[in-house]
This record gives structure tokens, sequence and C-alpha cells, in this order.
């Protein structure tokens, strides 16, 4: 895959980050996440997993703006996420895994009904679609997170399939 083809691929995931749809991402579209997890799985942002959800949106957007933010404005363009993001981190999908894992951490704390670390697939469906994925591609991406088949997908598989999916065009 050439370069220019493999930047087309990753640009196409930059609307997942883009909450409001504004052309940029910003702080908000990540506190906009965080809201739409705790309403999807009923949690308050006064809630401790409502706090941990946004505190590692927060640790997120950090990360991300620390790494793509090229002109200092708080927000991240899509221009800068395929240039300083992608091109940064496409190597190193576990760099990524671990600015993203806060985060996911957190939203796997709010789904987790019985509190055992691991999501059912079926909650992790929910997170996706709540967070605007479509729902034909949030089934199939939690029912292959499941790749044992034992009905749970636990916050490694889910930390390194989220890396891979926004650094890995395939």
């Amino acid at each position: 895959m050439d370069s220019a083809e493999y930047e087309r691929k990753i640009a196409a995931r930059f609307a997942t980050f883009d909450q409001d749809g504004n052309k940029y991402i910003s702080r908000e579209d990540f506190s906009t996440a965080a809201a739409a997890l705790c309403k999807e799985f009923g949690a308050t942002a006064r809630s401790d997993k409502g706090q941990a959800l946004y505190i590692g949106a927060e640790a997120f957007w950090q990360g991300m703006a620390g790494i793509a933010d090229r002109d200092g404005d708080q927000r991240i363009t899509r221009d800068e996420f395929v240039g300083g993001a992608v091109k940064r981190l496409r190597d190193s999908p576990e760099r990524f895994a671990e600015i993203a894992r806060p985060f996911l951490h957190a939203a796997i704390g709010i789904a987790d009904a019985d509190g055992d670390g691991a999501v059912a697939p079926g909650e992790v469906e929910r997170a996706l679609k709540a967070l605007g994925v479509p729902e034909d591609t949030a089934a199939a991406t939690a029912g292959a997170l499941d790749a044992d088949g034992d009905g749970k997908v636990a916050e490694q598989e889910i930390v390194t399939a989220f890396a891979e999916y926004f650094t890995v065009p395939e």
C-alpha cells in the first residue's frame, strides 16, 4: 500500500473522533464521547465511574493534542490527524494504545456489568454505537473481539484492537 492510500484510509478514521462533525477534533469531542457513554450505561458524570471516564477522556485528549496539534490551537484538523498522529504512531500502535488506555479502561469500567474487568460483546457493541459507530460495524467489531467465544472481551484485547484500528488501515 502506498503512502497516499494509507493516509486516505486512516483519514477516514478521523470522523470517529470528530463527535460533533465540525471538521476538527477538540477537547469537547472527548467530553462528548464520555457523556455519550455515561448516558448509554446509566452513569452520571459525578459518579466514580463517570469521573474516571471524564478524566480518561481528558488524558486521551492531552495525549492526542501533544502529538498532533502542530499549531497549538487546541484543535486537531484532519491534516494534523493524518500528518501528526498517524505518521508518528504508524510504527508504534502500542504508543497509541497507551494514550488511549485511561479512557478505554474507564469505558470498560462503565460497561462492565459484573465488575470482572471484561465486557460482553453486546456491551462493546452498545459502547461503539453510543460513540457513533454504525450498527453493522459495531456488531462485527464486537463479535470479532471475542475471538475465543467465551462471551467476554478483556481490556488488553480492546486496547490492542483500538490502537490497530487507528494506526493500521486494514
